[in-house]
């Protein structure tokens, strides 16, 4: 294997930011293949909802709460967002909701209520109604097929703790003025594993298989929300950096998070030699100076506003220096 060339492409991909630390260990596996393809898929909702199942499940939980991390410090900064939105609202719809991340953190306040939708019934189930501070309205639902529980048009706000990463499309339920609030992980996340893994396989089996997700930018999801008639737009980028002590422990991360590859044909596995030139190329690559590995995630906050007669709109082209000279 040239090192240069793997680490001339490597650097085009390097980035820096905010750096916490983690350890755990062990290996991952990939999900079976799913029977069938329907138009517009690139995600086996199915397929996710067992992985998710399957992590809530280990220890009794207590493996995916290791985890809560990532999730937990997004859901932070969410609410950071929702606090500057002066309005309380009487129920909150928690789309993707997991165990609660963004919901617990909600006050009376705020809200009297939540609604948490979540396509995975034990990360649903995971956590006690004590650990809420408001009432709480779990619901066992795929979020693709959202109005087959929620009415259209009903809802004052929504939001979403890094659920739509892995959704198809999304149905639209929001009132009038009803608020959206959201995160998602965005294209650079893990950018590290996937150039890691990709190089690997082509040094190993000459080609090269998706196994972790494709992911938007800000700029497709500023476009997404002005084609779904979303208005005063707010889209902004954020990085967390989580430092591992090799790669096999990031990858088992991800699996008690529920965030293994979920790709429509995506393959049964990978070889043992192929994850073990990975590791080696993760840290030649991208390794840290004491011998871990960093692993970036990129979070794209979204805030979007469905239409209403009575919201405030921008002035047109020339208004506010019309009104200037007026002033003068």
């Amino acid at each position: 294997m040239n090192q240069a060339i793997l680490a001339r492409n490597a650097r085009k991909l390097l980035r820096n930011s905010l750096v916490n630390n983690r350890s755990l260990a062990s290996i991952s596996s990939a999900p079976p293949n799913p029977n069938s393809v329907g138009p517009f898929q690139v995600f086996d909702r199915n397929a996710k909802r067992l992985q998710k199942d399957r992590a809530a499940s280990r220890a009794g939980g207590e493996r995916s709460r290791t985890v809560d991390y990532v999730r937990d410090a997004v859901a932070d900064t969410m609410m950071e967002r929702l606090l500057d939105i002066k309005r309380k609202f009487n129920v909150i719809l928690d789309l993707g909701s997991g165990p609660g991340h963004f919901s617990k953190m909600l006050e009376p306040s705020i809200t009297k209520k939540v609604v948490m939708l979540e396509s995975s019934e034990k990360t649903l189930h995971r956590d006690p109604d004590s650990e809420f501070d408001v009432e709480v309205d779990r619901i066992h639902a795929d979020e693709e097929n959202l109005l087959e529980t929620i009415p259209r048009n009903s809802q004052e706000a929504i939001v979403s703790c890094l659920s739509l990463h892995w959704v198809n499309d999304l149905p639209e339920a929001l009132q009038p003025d009803g608020v959206f609030l959201g995160a998602l992980f965005g294209g650079d996340t893990l950018f590290e594993l996937r150039t890691s893994l990709q190089l690997a396989e082509l040094e190993r089996e000459g080609g090269i298989s998706p196994h972790v997700s494709p992911m938007t930018d800000s700029r497709d999801m500023s476009n997404l929300l002005g084609r779904a008639g979303f208005t005063l737009l707010t889209v902004d980028i954020d990085e967390v950096k989580v430092n591992y002590p090799t790669m096999w422990e990031l990858m088992e991360d991800l699996r008690d998070m529920g965030e293994s590859n979920a790709i429509i044909g995506r393959r049964n596995y990978i070889h043992r030699n192929t994850l073990a030139a990975a590791s080696a190329i993760y840290k030649e690559l991208h390794g840290n100076e004491d011998g871990s590995i960093p692993a970036t995630f990129q979070i794209i906050y979204l805030i979007g506003w469905k239409p209403a007669p009575t919201q405030p709109r921008a002035l047109e082209r020339g208004t506010a220096q019309t009104n200037l000279k007026d002033v003068l």
